[in-house]
């Protein structure tokens, strides 16, 4: 679980409705807790800090995208016609309309660490347990996992859609400030000494009970606090 990432933004997109160096401004106030770095000359800027944090910064831009596609349908209904706009605005339109749509209430979407939600989903399940009106979709990609969240109901209930998403992002916060993860691996050894390794995460784990086990062919992620994983991973190996 890393506690900071850096993410390259292009502000290019933008610079024909707005003056780059206020919407930089603007986006500090609202990201405290993230480290911008300086504008280049083409639009991009890098941005530090926590997944949660960029994930949240990057929910804003898709908003601040989504005005300005409404922006452009409006003006084309009246002349018939748009000025060509560059590949990158297109791509972005086309990420941020799936996200429009989620943001009108009747779904939502959130993006997680995966190891945060085989976490939550081992250790809190109740954070993903819903109605019959509410669906929850998982996507694993990597070290990400998308959770998409629908009204499955015959009536349109967005709160509740919303407060689910809610639940899911308040409990990902948390588990952020809190988890680590430590890695043991397998590396050249055999069947047998493999299966030695599981059995002796299998049998230490009631004495760990906030120590999440993963294994893997390659190797075993052990995901908790700090001072239980640094234990754990040494009585294994020992």
């Amino acid at each position: 679980v890393f506690s900071s990432v850096t993410s390259v933004l292009n502000m290019s997109v933008f610079k024909d409705q707005f003056v780059l160096e206020d919407l930089i401004q603007e986006l500090k106030k609202k990201s405290t807790a993230l480290s911008f770095g300086p504008l280049q000359s083409n639009g991009h800027i890098s941005v530090q800090g926590s997944f949660p944090a960029i994930k949240l910064l990057r929910d804003f831009l898709l908003v601040k995208a989504k005005s300005l596609s409404e922006k452009d349908k409006r003006e084309e209904s009246k002349s018939h016609q748009r000025p060509r706009r560059g590949l990158q605005q297109h791509r972005l339109t086309a990420e941020m309309s799936n996200f429009v749509h989620d943001a009108d209430g009747e779904k939502q979407v959130v993006v997680l660490d995966t190891d945060i939600y085989h976490y939550m989903k081992y250790f809190f399940p109740r954070t993903f347990l819903v109605n019959d009106d509410v669906t929850i979709l998982d996507i694993t990609d990597g070290d990400i996992t998308t959770v998409y969240i629908e009204n499955a109901g015959s009536k349109s209930d967005a709160e509740q859609v919303l407060r689910v998403k809610e639940k899911i992002e308040n409990q990902s916060l948390k588990l952020h400030n809190a988890l680590c993860k430590e890695r043991i691996y397998f590396g050249e050894q055999t069947g047998d000494e493999k299966q030695r390794y599981k059995w002796a995460c299998e049998s230490l784990k009631p004495h760990y009970s906030h120590v999440l086990i993963i294994p893997y062919d390659t190797h075993i992620d052990v995901i908790g606090n700090s001072s239980e994983i640094f234990e754990f991973t040494k009585e294994v190996s020992n």
